[in-house]
């Protein structure tokens, strides 16, 4: 079986991107995945619902890419979030449109991996900062994965390590769409990134 994946990117100062534009570039080329770059598409926030909502109806796989900004989404991707997963659509009465579905984020950080823990700098893990969008997946019916994460992203160039997170972006897409990433297995981690090889069945 294929998937398809709806990728939606969110990054608003592209123009100084050093991990995130490679990282999407990618994914652009890549066979069953429709990459979406939201600020491009909606410049003025002018999200088009029906079409939003017809993308997710025709993807198996839905993914947020975006830095991590004070601890959140970049504000387009709460601004869709917001439109787009309606009452009677995504949740509710009749919502259903993204029941069995699996869901997952890829994204910046710019501290380190030992930051985000308790009693580390952010006091939490990445995962339990991106619990609102966790228990969005909970309410929409969506299998939700731990985030695919690139941790002291400042540095990853100079330091030579995004070579390695593309190959294992590379990889993880591939899993995601040829369904050979072991969602069960993947569900209980912390986080996607460093265990990429170890899920792939």
């Amino acid at each position: 079986m294929t998937n398809k994946v709806l990728l939606l990117f969110a990054h608003p100062s592209q123009d100084r991107s050093e991990a995130n534009a490679p990282l999407f570039s990618i994914a652009q080329q890549m066979p069953n995945i429709t990459a979406v770059d939201l600020y491009r598409e909606y410049p003025a926030l002018h999200i088009d619902i029906e079409r939003e909502q017809q993308r997710l109806r025709e993807h198996q796989v839905i993914l947020f890419m975006f830095p991590l900004y004070w601890y959140s989404t970049p504000a387009i991707l709460k601004e869709w979030q917001d439109l787009v997963l309606e009452y009677g659509f995504a949740y509710g009465k009749d919502g259903t449109a993204l029941h069995g579905k699996t869901f997952l984020c890829a994204l910046t950080a710019g501290g380190s991996c030992d930051a985000y823990r308790k009693g580390g700098y952010n006091n939490f893990s990445l995962r339990e900062l991106l619990r609102p969008l966790e228990q969005t997946a909970i309410l929409t019916g969506m299998h939700y994965l731990p985030p695919f994460a690139l941790f002291g992203s400042r540095k990853a160039v100079d330091e030579g390590r995004l070579a390695e997170h593309e190959d294992e972006w590379r990889r993880l897409l591939n899993a995601l769409i040829d369904g050979s990433l072991d969602l069960a297995r993947a569900a209980e981690c912390e986080k996607l990134s460093g265990e990429i090889a170890a899920l792939v069945r």
